[in-house]
C-alpha cells in the first residue's frame, strides 16, 4: 500500500520515500505527496530526487490496478518517456524525495474547491467533471438556462467571504442515511473502509457545501482567487456544462 499524505494536508510539496516497485514506465513508493488521478482531478506531475543527485521527471500519477481490474492501494508514479532507461537502475528500498509541481498543483486546488462552489450556487446533479491545472468543467443534470456572469459574481462573493475549508469523515451509515451529500451522478464515493472523506465548505453548522470527496483543496476560500465561469454549453436536453477559467490580469 502506498501512504497517501496528501489526504490530509494537500500543502505538503515534498516527502521522502521508499522505492517499492519499478516498472517498465513508473514507480510505486510506500508514501507520496503525488495524487493520482480521480474524481475528475488530474493526477499530479512532479519529480523523484534519487541518492546520486539526479531526477526522475514524474508526468502524471496513477491509482495501480491488479489483474481483476480493481485498485491495489499503491500509487504510480509515470515517468516521462526520455527518462525511461534510468528506472533500470532503481530497486526496491531506495530511497528518494518526491517533490509535486507545487504551482501545478496550487492551479487543481483553486479550480476543485470552485467547483465545490459551483455545485453550492446550482444546486442540481453533477454527470461530469474534468479538473485540469488550465481549466475546469462541471456537467449538471438540468434543463434550465444559466447565467454566466451571475454564477462569476456568485463564485466571487464566495471567495470574498474567505470561508474555511475542512476535512472531514462521514460513516457509511450516515452517508446511507443522507444520500443527497452526493452530488455526483456517475461516481459513487468509496465504501467499505467504514467512513468516506469529506470536503466542508464554510461552518460547521451551516456549510455552504459539504459533499463526499478525495480531492485536494485550498483551506480557505480566499485563496481560490479569481475564478470566473468562461462558458457554458448546452450538451444536451438535460445536460449544461460550465467551465471555469482564471480571470485575466
Amino acid at each position: 500500500m502506498t501512504e497517501e499524505l496528501f489526504r490530509q494536508d494537500a500543502t505538503l510539496v515534498e516527502c521522502k520515500a521508499l522505492v517499492l516497485a519499478v516498472g517498465e514506465t513508473s514507480v510505486v513508493l510506500d508514501r507520496t505527496v503525488f495524487y493520482p488521478l480521480g474524481g475528475g482531478q488530474a493526477g499530479d506531475a512532479g519529480c523523484l530526487l534519487l541518492e546520486d543527485g539526479s531526477q526522475l521527471p514524474i508526468i502524471d500519477t496513477r491509482k495501480e490496478t491488479g489483474e481483476d481490474g480493481l485498485p491495489t492501494g499503491r500509487i504510480c508514479h509515470l515517468v516521462a518517456e526520455d527518462a525511461r532507461e534510468r528506472l533500470s537502475g532503481l530497486r526496491p528500498g531506495d530511497a528518494v524525495l518526491a517533490r509535486i509541481d507545487a504551482e501545478r498543483r496550487r492551479r487543481l486546488m483553486r479550480f476543485h474547491t470552485t467547483t465545490h462552489l459551483l455545485c453550492h450556487l446550482v444546486g442540481k446533479p453533477v454527470n461530469g467533471c474534468s479538473i485540469t491545472p488550465d481549466y475546469a468543467r462541471l456537467d449538471f443534470h438540468m434543463t434550465e438556462p444559466l447565467d454566466k456572469e451571475q454564477l462569476s459574481a456568485g463564485i466571487a462573493h464566495l471567495v470574498a467571504a474567505a470561508l474555511p475549508v475542512a476535512i472531514g469523515s462521514v460513516t457509511d451509515a450516515e452517508l446511507d442515511a443522507n444520500p443527497q451529500l452526493v452530488r455526483s451522478m456517475s461516481v459513487q464515493p468509496p465504501r467499505g473502509a467504514g467512513t468516506v472523506r469529506t470536503i466542508r465548505i464554510g461552518d460547521a453548522g451551516q456549510p455552504v457545501d459539504l459533499q463526499p470527496c478525495g480531492g485536494t483543496h485550498v483551506a480557505n476560500t480566499a485563496e481560490i482567487g479569481a475564478v470566473v465561469v468562461t462558458k457554458i454549453e448546452k450538451k444536451s436536453a438535460s445536460t449544461r456544462r460550465v467551465v471555469l477559467g482564471f480571470a485575466a490580469p
